[in-house]
């Protein structure tokens, strides 16, 4: 018999939905080698010129006026507003999935960001379409741009993420708190000492991790100049991402570094980086977050963005389970505190423990499987 044919839909190349469906994917493949599986990009598919206007325009604000997306971000009035806008949309794009659907064939499909959720929801509904719907919550926050009522099920991060969801009308028996998914190689925990010995680190040395997500955001340069005045030996992991200029800035900069460091791109090695660190610096976006919290590595978020990044960072605080740094400039302070603290270091970790669902990305294929 042949196994099923999967559907999985996220937008953005370089993004925490992309990274979601692969974790997915993966899982999916070792639980049921025979599935057919297609792994893509939605808003490419529906709109290829459309998704580089969109992606130009939310990094740019993201970056210049995130005020602004914090306002957009899970707005009922907005939401409300943009209704008519939203399903002409999706009325253009259904005879494009229709295509898919009927070339494909799929038997469940499973979307990682809310605008193919959306999408897919519409096309239920248009074409009287029983082809079970799965909606993977990749932050801590439900937000109103995920609420159909032809979506078969809601995977959320955590039962209180799980409560607020019902909270906006959604059934309970269609929620399921799997966690968020990633990569299963992160469940794998390398020693501390061979992972610094196979990056060429210094045994034994406080090893502070830098990220700024797949995309290298943030104020990276600052961190490093603040953690140049902790008089303690550090070495330090920097993940650049996708980012060149930052990338190419700080090489030429490497030299002139007190501390021991090395510089990365976008990398496939950030288990092995997380578990050569003692503690993680970086932006609190959820598959990273899910990664770190199955790695019990302390987080310090710097100055998160408003929408996701907010939410995710309260989530993880109120539950001490990362801790917030408003000013970039400060952060020396408390690493330094945070490293003259073992058990604080060890408060947190089992604070992580608590929360950390390592499991999400099987659980979530197992419910993948499951349906008819």
């Amino acid at each position: 018999m042949a196994g099923k044919r999967i559907l999985l839909m996220y937008i953005t190349e370089v993004s925490g939905h992309h990274s979601a469906t692969l974790a997915i994917e993966k899982a999916l493949r070792i639980l049921s080698p025979d599935a057919e599986i297609l792994n893509i990009n939605a808003f490419n598919y529906t709109n290829p010129i459309s998704e580089k206007i969109v992606n130009r325009l939310y990094m740019g604000v993201i970056k210049k006026a995130p005020k602004v997306w914090g306002y957009l971000y899970d707005n009922y009035a907005i939401v409300k507003r943009i209704e008519k806008i939203k399903r002409s949309i999706h009325k253009f794009n259904s005879p494009k999935l229709k295509k898919l659907f009927d070339k494909f064939k799929p038997n469940v499909v499973i979307c990682s960001q809310a605008f193919p959720c959306g999408m897919v929801a519409d096309y239920k509904r248009a074409y009287n379409s029983e082809i079970p719907l799965i909606a993977v919550l990749t932050d801590y926050v439900p937000h109103a741009y995920w609420i159909y009522d032809t979506v078969n099920y809601y995977v959320t991060p955590a039962e209180e993420i799980s409560q607020r969801l019902a909270k906006k009308g959604v059934s309970a028996d269609k929620i399921q708190s799997l966690g968020i998914p990633f990569d299963p190689k992160f469940i794998q925990k390398i020693d501390k000492a061979e992972a610094q010995q196979k990056l060429g680190l210094n045994a034994g040395v406080s090893t502070i991790l830098i990220m700024g997500g797949g995309q290298g955001l943030g104020p990276i340069k600052t961190i490093i100049t603040s953690l140049e005045k902790i008089k303690k030996e550090l070495q330090l992991l920097i993940v650049c991402g996708t980012n060149r200029k930052l990338c190419s800035s700080l090489k030429r900069k490497l030299k002139k570094f007190k501390k021991k460091t090395l510089l990365f791109g976008y990398t496939d090695n950030i288990n092995e980086l997380m578990d050569a660190s003692d503690i993680i610096i970086t932006k609190p976006g959820g598959i990273t977050t899910a990664e770190a919290l199955a790695k019990k590595i302390p987080m310090v978020i710097v100055k998160p963005l408003p929408g996701q990044e907010a939410n995710n960072t309260a989530y993880l605080t109120q539950n001490n389970a990362a801790i917030k740094v408003d000013n970039p400039k400060a952060i020396n302070l408390v690493i330094e505190k945070l490293l003259n603290n073992p058990l604080r270091i060890d408060d947190i970790a089992q604070s992580e423990n608590k929360i950390a669902k390592p499991n999400a990305s099987f659980d979530i294929a197992k419910l993948i499987l499951d349906q008819p």
